[in-house]
């Protein structure tokens, strides 16, 4: 769900990251060189990773990117969103649609990035979203307050009608799940987070009981992500603790 709300986290998260350099001598000497920034590692995963149609592929525009990506911890939950699109779109027409999606949240929402950290079509096909977040865990945009130490998902569509969320949807999403969240928790399990802002229903400080994979009206005030799609939830998770059981995890 596109709320504006969300828009306030980027004013009030440090960087995951933050290198500080010594000050500069008070003589004439040359400055010493710089040490160059290492790469992050890759974070271990505990299920394999499923089949991602990256920026490239889709043909991002990553001029639109204002910030450097901004890393959190491994995920500890999964918020469930819809884009709020007409269900009846032609898959093939995903990628544009991606596109118009990622210029409106930067343009118009004020976002450094698209905000979800991936989308998932209704034909099962996965994109990544936010970039960065293929082998690290990135902050995104999708569930204010709640952003650190999870990962957004977006159906794209809007799955208000019972019985229209299809087979491929589900899998693709409990796929993305199992795969992103970290070694030892359990999809079909309860996490305790702490709110970051006043934003949603959960005061900033205060901790909230959630399911492991939540739906975005969970903490926020909404209708995302969709009845039809929020009813799948207890599926999704069953199928994201199967994926994990088979990959022995």
């Amino acid at each position: 769900m596109w709320s504006r709300r969300i828009a306030v986290w980027a004013a009030v998260l440090p960087l995951a990251v933050v290198v500080t350099w010594d000050a500069p001598p008070l003589t004439a000497e040359p400055e010493a060189p710089r040490p160059a920034r290492r790469p992050l590692p890759a974070v271990e995963q505990a299920a394999p990773r499923p089949t991602v149609v990256s920026r490239a592929v889709w043909g991002a525009d990553e001029e639109l990117r204002r910030d450097d990506v901004t890393y959190t911890g491994a995920a500890r939950a999964v918020f469930i969103h819809h884009t709020n699109h007409p269900d009846d779109y032609d898959c093939a027409d995903a990628p544009e649609m991606l596109r118009a999606m990622h210029a409106d949240h930067v343009t118009r929402m004020g976002w450094d990035d698209l905000g979800y950290n991936f989308v998932v079509d209704k034909c099962g096909t996965i994109y990544e979203g936010r970039a960065g977040g293929l082998d690290r865990y990135v902050l995104g945009a999708h569930t204010t307050g709640f952003n650190m130490d999870s990962v957004g998902i977006a159906a794209l569509g809007d799955f208000a009608d019972a019985g229209g969320v299809p087979e491929a949807l589900v899998t693709a999403i409990a796929e993305i799940a199992a795969w992103k969240l970290r070694p030892g928790t359990d999809p079909r399990g309860e996490v305790r987070l702490v709110s970051t802002n006043d934003d949603s229903r959960v005061p900033e400080g205060d901790p909230a009981e959630l399911a492991v994979i939540s739906g975005h009206r969970d903490i926020v005030q909404t209708h995302c992500p969709g009845d039809a799609l929020y009813a799948e939830l207890p599926r999704i998770r069953d199928e994201a603790a199967r994926v994990r059981i088979a990959a022995g995890t």
